[in-house]
């Protein structure tokens, strides 16, 4: 666990050192965009931070590189893998948060990092299906998984890169989950295969816990597409390395059986679902978000204010307490699902019920005072 802390200390204090000097760079030549239709904010704010996210991120790998404890070439590999994927859609955001780049080439460059992530190994061999059990994927169905996967990930983040401190917290939470999970893997039963997975979770947690200290509301800067892109292709390279890596008959063996093998991996299972691992909220907005757009005729990648925080924001919540309700939901389903991999028993899905009923109160509460304004008016 010390290694760990130690990744988890570089990168966020590189991130957080770095973040200032960037902002002031940006401002200094600049490289502050104007405020858009959809924007929340009313003053332009400068959109580098994902150039510090990187600083952090290249630190504590080469430091890990220089641990006794990943001194082992299969989790390496996975590591090397994941950050040259990471190279690809960093460089592709900096431009882009420079000179704002088309939706298609975006999209290319995300192809090319998660083609170039499956052809160095990191591919889904997997999967954990409930009532089924585990399915070992055939070529090319794994490379066609595996990009997949990538990709929703990484705009599963970027959608809800829309209020300060929002993406950077919920992917904080969903690497934590995805750490702990992980981490007991490794140490408490001995699969070892799940190191790499358990290293770029902590990292991922460490990037994101140091540019809140700067992005957290009132947000001094932004991560901006060189950010979100790079932490949702982290959090996508984490479970696909764990089901790239981990051997079903082994974790059956040491779990007791395929049945419980199958719902202890349920942060996996749903993470297939959703790689940027737990947080099923952005996915559910970013399915909502283009399901609306073809409907109304409009390409998916055309942004809007139709999102769930905007929602929640025009229903009367303030900018930080939509942050920290999104925060909730995203602990619920990702703690919750952890919590279901260790104890598999209906009283934990009691408790994580019980929490999510309770949280279901003060999000209701807004848009119930709403509706009661508006019938006092039509009255009147």
């Amino acid at each position: 666990m010390r290694d760990y802390l130690l990744l988890l200390c570089i990168a966020a204090g590189v991130t957080t050192l770095l973040s200032e000097p960037i902002r002031r760079l940006a401002v200094a030549t600049g490289s502050v965009p104007g405020v858009r239709a959809r924007d929340v904010h009313r003053v332009p704010i400068p959109r580098m931070g994902g150039i510090a996210m990187f600083a952090g991120l290249s630190a504590a790998l080469l430091i890990a590189t220089r641990l006794p404890t990943f001194d082992n070439s299969d989790v390496l590999n996975d590591v090397r893998a994941v950050f040259s994927g990471a190279v690809v859609v960093w460089v592709t955001g900096v431009v882009d948060d420079r000179i704002e780049l088309t939706a298609p080439v975006k999209l290319g460059a995300q192809l090319l990092a998660a083609g170039l992530m499956s052809w160095q190994g990191l591919t889904l061999l997997w999967l954990p299906i409930p009532g089924i059990g585990n399915v070992l994927l055939p070529s090319p169905i794994n490379f066609i998984a595996t990009v997949g996967v990538v990709l929703v990930s990484i705009n599963a983040v970027n959608f809800i890169d829309g209020l300060d401190g929002l993406a950077a917290g919920v992917a904080a939470i969903a690497g934590a989950a995805l750490f702990l999970y992980c981490y007991r893997l490794w140490y408490g039963y001995g699969i070892e295969a799940a190191a790499p997975a358990t290293m770029l979770s902590v990292v991922t947690v460490g990037l994101c816990v140091g540019f809140l200290m700067h992005n957290a509301y009132p947000a001094r800067i932004f991560m901006g597409d060189s950010g979100s892109m790079l932490l949702g292709l982290l959090l996508a390279g984490a479970c696909v390395s764990f089901l790239g890596q981990v051997d079903p008959d082994s974790l059956a063996r040491q779990l007791g059986g395929e049945r419980n093998t199958v719902y202890a991996s349920t942060p996996v299972y749903l993470t297939f679902l959703l790689p940027s691992v737990i947080i099923a909220l952005p996915l559910a907005d970013l399915v909502i978000a283009v399901v609306r757009r073809v409907l109304r005729g409009q390409s998916p990648f055309v942004a809007d204010r139709e999102h769930f925080h905007h929602r929640l924001l025009r229903i009367g919540y303030t900018h930080p307490r939509v942050v920290l309700v999104m925060y909730f939901w995203s602990a619920l389903l990702s703690f919750g699902a952890v919590a279901y991999s260790v104890h598999l028993e209906d009283a934990t899905v009691s408790l994580v019920s019980g929490f999510a009923a309770a949280g279901l109160i003060p999000l209701l509460v807004p848009y119930v005072t709403a509706q009661r304004l508006r019938w006092k008016r039509r009255q009147e």
